[in-house]
């Protein structure tokens, strides 16, 4: 096996278990509230915790690489997150379960990126479009299969073994990144930029604690005030960054137009399909479906975003990122807008607008994963990386917060149209990269043949 085919599989291994750790554990709910005496809120936290550590250590991921070598960053950070899993799985309380996901969201946040970057340093520019779908096959299969899995745990065994179930992969990729990356001398880094790390750090929590509480009723009026607090605290850090030579994050990147695009891309296309889910299942609630029959349509969704992945590893490098992210978006928006004349007696139209959706979002991803890595020199692709992966965190929540909020609005002012005033709002935001996209020239969208 050549070593670039060894850093894609430590890589792809590794975003394996970032990506079943964050899915597999929402079906244990129930049984970890009966054995722990948990609260809905703290059921929220289990993967909050997870999230936050992951989004409070990305930004240290390339100083921490260049300071100790990559090999021992990846090391490192497997340790933390098999430790952490291990000691979730075997947590006597709901607080030490949360402080627990929170080590393993520690670990798991310094693996994504330096593996990431690794994984396209290695890979020449002409290839990885073939890389990015690998990485998208993987992204859609993981939280497909993880659900099913957590589920069958549960019932076999106990809800522990949902937590404990990626102790024997952690243990393998570390096992495997001893032997298989290169040791690297460590190189010389410049200081710390600890008042950044620390402003950050303090508004990125508060700005994913907020948009949880955004998101729960009863505690909107709380996450609105945090939220507040957190777009305080990080202007203060946008300010410090700037007057940094060598800031945590280097925002400096995102000169680079293809970076800038593709994050706004994953940002408001997959990022609002989490939050249009969120909608759809409260609508076709209402309208008579089963929970087995909700989550049978994303069967389709699947399928389609297969098909998506495919045809965008084909075609990307041929016709460009522009006409498959124009037409990915318009499919999102045409699959949400579906969703408004859903009936209870017409399940094809649920079907058919899941499918839209699966493959609009995953034309959109996998065109913006190829783009945004495009144009980075092998210099910047770790800070690159840590850029995108924490652009990913906070898609997961983002929009999500904001749809929920719209909706519980709607609801109290005018229950008819909520629904539908909301999916509209959705597919509008599903739109909204196509006016930074049109404006590019073509050459900021060109794809790189030669390194």
């Amino acid at each position: 096996m050549t070593y670039r085919a060894r850093v894609e599989t430590l890589y792809l291994l590794g975003f394996s278990l970032d990506l079943v750790n964050m899915f597999i554990g929402t079906v244990a709910y129930p049984a970890i509230a009966a054995e722990l005496q948990a609260s809905v809120p703290q059921l929220a936290w289990i993967g909050n915790g997870y999230m936050l550590g992951l989004t409070l250590v990305i930004p240290l991921g390339g100083w921490l690489a260049a300071r100790l070598g990559e090999r021992r960053v990846l090391c490192l950070s497997l340790a933390l997150f098999t430790v952490g899993a291990v000691l979730a799985g075997t947590a006597p309380s709901i607080e030490w379960l949360i402080a627990w996901r929170l080590l393993q969201g520690l670990g798991g946040g310094l693996l994504i990126p330096v593996g990431q970057a690794m994984a396209y340093r290695e890979c020449p520019p002409a290839d990885r479009t073939r890389l990015t779908a690998r990485i998208m096959a993987v992204a859609l299969l993981v939280p497909a299969l993880s659900p099913t899995l957590g589920g069958l745990l549960v019932e076999w065994g106990s809800w522990r073994g949902v937590l404990l179930v990626s102790v024997p992969l952690a243990v393998l990729a570390f096992a495997l990144a001893a032997a298989w990356v290169r040791p690297g001398a460590p190189v010389a880094v410049p200081a710390l930029d600890r008042r950044g790390l620390l402003l950050g750090s303090v508004g990125l929590s508060a700005l994913l604690v907020a948009l949880g509480l955004l998101a729960a009723p009863g505690q909107r009026m709380l996450g609105a005030c945090l939220l507040v607090v957190a777009t305080l605290v990080l202007a203060l850090y946008a300010r410090s960054a700037r007057r940094t030579d060598h800031p945590v994050l280097q925002w400096s990147l995102l000169r680079h137009a293809s970076l800038r695009l593709a994050m706004t891309v994953y940002l408001l296309v997959p990022g609002t399909f989490i939050g249009t889910q969120l909608v759809a299942t409260l609508l076709l609630h209402g309208q008579g479906y089963g929970a087995a029959a909700i989550g049978g349509f994303m069967l389709p969704w699947a399928i389609a975003s297969a098909c998506a992945i495919a045809t965008a590893r084909h075609w990307l490098p041929r016709i460009g990122a522009r006409p498959l992210l124009s037409a990915g978006m318009g499919c999102q928006a045409v699959g949400i807008v579906l969703l408004i004349a859903v009936q209870a007696q017409q399940p094809w139209l649920p079907v058919l607008a899941f499918a839209l959706m699966g493959l609009g979002g995953s034309l959109c991803s996998s065109s913006a994963q190829t783009l945004a890595f495009q144009r980075l020199a092998d210099a910047e692709l770790l800070p690159g990386s840590a850029l995108w992966n924490l652009n990913r965190q906070l898609s997961f929540c983002l929009a999500a917060a904001v749809l929920a909020c719209v909706l519980a609005v709607l609801s109290s002012v005018t229950w008819d149209h909520a629904f539908a005033l909301t999916l509209v709002l959705a597919a509008a935001m599903s739109l909204l990269p196509l006016l930074p996209l049109w404006r590019l020239p073509a050459s900021a969208l060109s794809l790189r043949t030669s390194p």
